[in-house]
């Protein structure tokens, strides 16, 4: 199947960054600000990047994103504005541009990559401007955090030879 490439949208900020979103069908409603893209996407902006197996995007009468809904296998790579760099997967995701605020929803598996720190569980949020997150469990199960803790006296695994 020909993948579709579809250039969505162009932001203005700051650091005016293209959204560009390649999926395999796409679908949208422009009188509802509604745009639906399924099979193998791929959402990136900047260095973000979002993949899942289906994707709403929802837009406001101006055509800009307020909402974007990932639904899935959902896997993605964030940069907040501290430079904190994390990798994880979900089942699915809400981002919302206007808060710069990731939302992911059950089986979440969050890395920090700077310093490996990692958080399970059922909904974790990142804020990318105030580089806060939280967690919480809405099962039995509780929220893991695990950090990669090194000895004063032992030299890094790179530096031993």
């Amino acid at each position: 199947m020909i993948r579709t490439l579809i250039l969505l949208l162009t932001f203005v900020s700051m650091n005016a960054e293209e959204l560009k979103v390649i999926s395999d069908n796409f679908k949208a409603d422009q009188q509802k600000g509604v745009s639906v893209f399924t099979g193998n996407v791929k959402v990136t902006k900047g260095s973000d990047e979002l993949n899942a197996s289906k994707v709403t995007i929802f837009t406001d009468k101006e055509r800009k994103p307020y909402k974007y809904l990932a639904e899935g296998d959902v896997s993605f790579y964030i940069v907040t504005e501290q430079n904190e760099k994390y990798r994880g997967k979900s089942q699915s995701a809400v981002y919302m541009p206007n808060e710069s605020e990731y939302q992911f929803y059950t089986k979440v598996d969050l890395l920090r990559l700077d310093d490996y720190r990692r958080v399970k569980g059922d909904k974790v949020i990142v804020n990318t401007v105030q580089g806060s997150a939280a967690a919480e469990s809405t099962k039995d199960e509780p929220v893991i955090m695990i950090f990669n803790l090194q000895d004063k006296n032992t030299k890094p695994k790179s530096l031993v030879k």
